[in-house]
């Protein structure tokens, strides 16, 4: 069974979900935009038994706190440091990451800052290299970065919050879209239009440009550890797309590297292969340090 949570980190209530024995094996599963905890409701019970989950939503999603702008500094950084305090506050010290969308930058935050806790990592459409950033998707977001100021580069930004647009990334590039249940979108868009969040939103957006200049960072990170990775992308997903995920297998020498026919929320359309990767990996490369008698 799944068990929701809230724990008090520097203030800000932060929710989990959390599912599984604590003496198994942990993963630790960071959600993209525009999404949270959510996006893992169906994979958590698929893994339970076996592996010990959490899955927090970061400040300013799902069900944890979400203070104004003036209130919390939202960038990325920030965000990892709530993040690495609410694991610290619920006692892991040992975990695998999978990270996806703004999971990546959180995540690799975290895993570059303690090397040592991280016991393998489930990359699943979000970046660690330039590669793959395309002007198509992230134009108006770039322009943002330049004229944040400019009414024409907020509204351009601002787009990416509207209901055709949480919509398009559920369903863009799906074959079977009877299998994308309405709820994802629905549920998401219901958060996104909370008064004050489309202002967390364009911070969150402005900052992603620190991200990039941390890459060369966690390639060394990916190279001096070595940490044991499966790579499971969505390669019709237009956001972080295929040509992002190749350039793991340069730094990394244990990657199971597998593209899926399906979009940017993969677990949407192929949850039962992503899961049954997971647990082949987890098992390979992770399980066998526990003692599980």
């Amino acid at each position: 069974m799944t068990h929701h949570h809230t724990v008090n980190i520097n203030g800000q209530d932060i929710f989990y979900r959390e599912a599984g024995d604590r003496r198994n094996p942990a993963i630790v599963l960071l959600h993209g935009f525009p999404t949270s905890s959510f996006m893992f409701r169906n994979l958590i019970p698929a893994l339970e038994d076996k592996y010990y989950l959490v899955a927090p939503d970061f400040p300013g999603f799902g069900q944890s706190s979400m203070p104004a702008v003036h209130e919390y500094a939202y960038t990325f950084d920030n965000l990892s440091h709530t993040i690495d305090a609410f694991l610290g506050a619920i006692g892991l010290e040992k975990y695998s990451l999978y990270v996806m969308d703004y999971g990546a930058p959180v995540g690799f935050r975290i895993a570059a800052r303690h090397p040592e806790k991280v016991e393998g990592l489930i990359v699943q459409n979000g970046n660690a290299y330039v590669e793959g950033m395309e002007d198509g998707f992230w134009g108006p977001i770039k322009k943002y970065w330049t004229s944040p100021e400019d009414p024409a580069s907020i509204a351009g930004a601002s787009v990416m919050t509207a209901p055709a647009s949480t919509r398009w990334q559920y369903e863009d590039g799906v074959k079977d879209l009877s299998l994308v249940s309405p709820d994802t979108w629905t549920h998401d868009q219901a958060l996104l239009d909370r008064p004050g969040n489309g202002d967390i939103q364009l911070a969150l957006f402005f900052d992603y440009q620190n991200n990039p200049p941390l890459y060369p960072g966690w390639q060394a990170y990916f190279r001096t550890w070595q940490p044991p990775a499966l790579v499971v992308w969505g390669k019709n997903d237009q956001i972080f797309v295929e040509a992002g995920a190749h350039p793991y297998k340069r730094d990394l020498q244990n990657v199971d590297f597998h593209l899926l026919d399906t979009g940017h929320f993969a677990l949407e359309t192929h949850l039962p292969q992503i899961a049954t990767l997971i647990d082949r990996f987890m098992e390979r490369e992770v399980a066998p340090k526990y003692n599980r008698a």
